[in-house]
């Protein structure tokens, strides 16, 4: 026996056809992460003064970390946060730590995009 029934499923707003829309939250994603790369190289830079007894940079890129959602106006884009090592830090409260100016990296929730 089949049903038949007037019941639409309707699009979720997260779910998105639209081909112009993934190209623009694509670009956007290349976006954010070149932003990111750039203040990694920055403040790499920034520090690169900083070397260990044995003449070592103290601070050096560490690949990435987790691939995070940052909210945008077109709606969540993943993008893989770089990392920073601090190979001279004695103890916790010593740690030099690299921290995004474009993308805020809180706790828990979605990370917002930061102008």
């Amino acid at each position: 026996m089949t049903e038949t029934t007037n019941v639409l499923a309707f699009r979720q707003p997260s779910a998105v056809d639209d081909p112009l829309t993934d190209i623009v939250r694509a670009g956007a994603r290349d976006l954010l992460a070149r932003a990111i790369e750039i203040e990694v190289g920055a403040f790499l830079a920034s520090t690169a003064n900083l070397t260990l007894p044995d003449g070592r940079a103290r601070l050096v890129r560490h690949g990435h970390g987790p691939v995070r959602e940052i909210a945008t106006g077109i709606g969540p884009v993943e993008v893989a946060r770089p990392k920073v090592r601090d190979r001279g830090a004695s103890g916790p409260g010593d740690r030099l730590r690299f921290s995004s100016a474009t993308c805020r990296y809180g706790r828990g929730g979605r990370r917002a995009w930061m102008p």
